[in-house]
């Protein structure tokens, strides 16, 4: 009796299995699912039961570099990291085989049926749309697994050499463009407020010679500058007059 109480001591002690807080057992009896097992110290009898513990964490995976073309026709290479987490641990485990592999597989493979879908422009410049749709997609897919899609972030898009020579030629061009253009306004500027200040002076007696006065004081503060004063034709004209009177 001492002896059959003493296997069965052993008999439970081998068969509790603890869960911890940030996992999830799946037990099977005879080899069919029973239930998900809850954190906590569980029962689990050898030979006729089995478990299967789950990481119920968000999980970052990196998702290799891969190389797709754009609908454009540019070849480009790209990478991501795919956030996710188990919503189901039972069909993480019996609706596919290997849910992580399945989920990073499923990922290559939509990044690239994404970015054939969009120009490279649209690629550079809306990539956190381009991640929403990714993730979209991904989260779509992976429910009937039990797996809930967070985020996708696109990491890095790398360009062919060549192809980066010939956006910098854009990009110098687009820059000495707004460079002509700003310089061109400024002068239709500057015209316009000089037309509006001669015109203002040849309206006001006296304002030619303020402005003169003005300008020669400016002149003169540095005693280093050397000013040549010139008359106004008219002036001279009058002096001519006066002489050939005399």
């Amino acid at each position: 009796m001492g002896v059959i109480i003493v296997i069965l001591i052993i008999l439970v002690i081998i068969s509790i299995k603890q869960i911890n807080e940030y996992e999830r057992g799946i037990k099977f009896r005879f080899g069919k699912f029973v239930k998900v097992l809850n954190p906590g110290w569980k029962l689990v009898f050898p030979i006729f039961e089995s478990y299967k513990k789950v990481d119920i964490r968000t999980k970052a995976v990196d998702v290799p570099s891969q190389e797709a073309i754009t609908k454009d026709n540019v070849s480009v290479q790209i990478n991501a990291v795919i956030y996710y987490k188990l919503f189901d641990a039972s069909k993480a485990i019996l609706a596919v085989e290997d849910f992580y592999y399945a989920v990073g597989q499923l990922a290559q493979t939509t990044m690239r049926n994404v970015v054939g879908s969009v120009t490279l422009d649209d690629l550079l410049a809306e990539r956190d749309k381009i991640s929403s749709e990714i993730c979209k997609i991904i989260d779509e897919a992976t429910d009937p697994w039990g797996i809930k899609v967070e985020n996708v972030e696109l990491k890095d898009v790398s360009l062919p050499e060549d192809m980066k020579r010939v956006l910098a030629i854009a990009a110098e061009a687009e820059r000495e463009k707004q460079a002509v253009v700003t310089k061109a306004k400024g002068e239709v500027e500057a015209s316009n407020n000089l037309a509006k200040a001669a015109e203002i002076m040849s309206n006001t007696p006296g304002a030619m010679h303020l402005r003169t006065l003005s300008t020669l004081s400016d002149i003169s503060s540095d005693k280093s500058n050397t000013i040549l004063f010139c008359l106004p034709v008219e002036i001279l004209e009058a002096m001519k007059g006066k002489n050939e009177k005399k």
